[in-house]
């Protein structure tokens, strides 16, 4: 059975950083693409961030671009996203998902696996 788990989030200040981890197990990690898309409190999920299976593809939210970095690394079944310059706004549940390479970035919310999330909070 596919299992996502996320970690790292946390309290942190404006302008600062945090780096969000993804662990992956019960199925072949690197056959599958990976998003992490965030829901901020009384909001609707929204997409952060994707990467291709190798990871030599990545694409950005308009909002996010130039401050996240997304990885993975396929030999730990792991996948990252390092956050800096951190936004009040940035904040929220971030959770991981898989999905078909075949979704591309815009199908996100038809990832069929998805972690439990993991509490970013940013202040001013």
């Amino acid at each position: 059975q596919a299992h996502l788990v996320e970690s790292g989030g946390g309290l942190v200040q404006a302008g600062g950083s945090l780096r969000l981890s993804c662990s992956a197990s019960g199925y072949t990690f690197s056959n599958y693409a990976m998003a992490w898309v965030r829901q901020a409190p009384g909001k609707e999920r929204e997409f952060v961030a994707w990467i291709s299976l190798s990871g030599g593809i990545t694409y950005y939210a308009d909002s996010v671009k130039g401050r996240f970095t997304i990885s993975r690394d396929n030999a730990k079944n792991t996948m990252y996203l390092q956050m800096n310059s951190l936004k009040p706004e940035g904040g929220g549940i971030y959770y991981c998902a898989a999905g078909l390479t075949a979704y591309g970035r815009r199908r996100w919310r038809d990832f069929g696996t998805w972690g439990q999330g993991t509490p970013v909070a940013v202040s001013s």
